[in-house]
């Protein structure tokens, strides 16, 4: 048998898989100025909640019988329960219905002011 000889090749170039680290940033170039805070731009008011809606004969001894905006329905009607102190001490978020907030909830004593809203929404058109 013939022997064959071993052939040594060149090593060949190892290609580095770390990719080459960036260049450390110059002192010399000057800092960028902080950004300015952005002026606050007063936000137009939605059209459909500052259409005046007319008010059920049952919601009307607490917010009044005038046309009046969802918004400023919600306003009255916190002011009406704040004056009243029907706020639940314990539980914040309950409402503790008198006798006219009782017709509003639909005979609900007490009411999430959350359920409240949508409860109010029903005696606007």
């Amino acid at each position: 048998m013939a022997t064959k000889k071993a052939k040594k090749k060149a090593p060949a170039k190892a290609k580095s898989k770390s990719k080459s680290k960036p260049k450390a940033k110059s002192a010399s170039k000057p800092k960028k100025a902080a950004a300015k805070p952005k002026a606050k731009v007063k936000r137009k008011p939605n059209a459909a909640f500052m259409k005046p809606m007319n008010i059920s004969d049952v919601l009307s001894p607490i917010v009044g019988s005038k046309p009046l905006p969802r918004t400023e329905v919600t306003k009255r009607l916190w002011d009406y329960i704040k004056k009243n102190k029907l706020q639940d001490a314990k539980e914040r978020r309950n409402i503790n219905a008198d006798d006219n907030l009782k017709k509003v909830f639909g005979g609900k004593k007490t009411v999430s002011m959350f359920e409240m809203t949508k409860l109010v929404n029903k005696h606007l058109s």
